[in-house]
């Protein structure tokens, strides 16, 4: 078996920081990484338009039974082909890629929290609590630097659908966090907390091997 950590927040939150530290800390060849936002459903059979107007804040813009499928191969020790999703088209590609099992497994994404599902599998839930100032101005780099959009199209669906859908799914899912990690990647002592926490339940693993 494998030790799963939940990992959510805000978009933009720095939920991408806290993953980062733990296979800083374990090593990548530890770690099984699953992104909830490769999940999403395609939409190539909707014009380019449409798609754009999608809301994918909405917990049913995931095919996250999908990921509970997965995610369940390979606490069984079954390797998995990943989705790849291509976020400036808004569809999801024919490539995938595969995952292999290992002693970690990190799912990470805004709802992870949100979804019965997925959290009954969780042995550690995160959520990283920031502020909406901060993450707006981190989506708005994110998106027009990787994403190719424009400023007014992050703000307009920000207004739109983000900031709604925080408010009722994304937020409200802290309450399910085993740990509240405020300021993010910068809270030195909630990220060692994190870590040790991780160690010891792998050691009970191992123990129990």
């Amino acid at each position: 078996m494998s030790v799963v950590i939940g990992i959510a927040g805000g978009s933009g939150s720095g939920k991408t920081t806290i993953q980062r530290r733990i296979m800083e800390r374990f090593g990548p060849t530890a770690i099984a990484l699953m992104e909830h936002d490769v999940y999403y459903r395609d939409l190539s059979h909707l014009p380019f338009e449409k798609r754009t107007q999608f809301n994918f804040d909405h917990p049913n813009a995931l095919e996250t039974e999908l990921m509970v499928e997965q995610l369940d191969a390979l606490l069984s020790g079954s390797p998995i082909e990943k989705p790849t999703y291509d976020f400036t088209n808004h569809q999801r590609l024919p490539e995938t890629d595969r995952v292999e099992p290992r002693p970690v497994v990190i799912v990470e994404g805004i709802l992870v929290l949100a979804e019965p599902a997925l959290r009954e599998r969780m042995d550690i839930k995160l959520y990283v609590d920031t502020a909406p100032d901060v993450r707006l101005m981190r989506r708005i780099e994110r998106d027009i630097n990787e994403r190719g959009r424009t400023l007014e199209s992050v703000l307009a669906q920000y207004r739109r659908t983000v900031r709604p859908m925080h408010l009722e799914f994304v937020g409200p899912s802290k309450r399910h966090a085993d740990v509240i990690i405020p300021r993010g990647g910068k809270n030195q002592v909630a990220i060692d907390m994190v870590l040790a926490r991780v160690q010891l339940l792998l050691a009970a693993e191992q123990v129990g091997s």
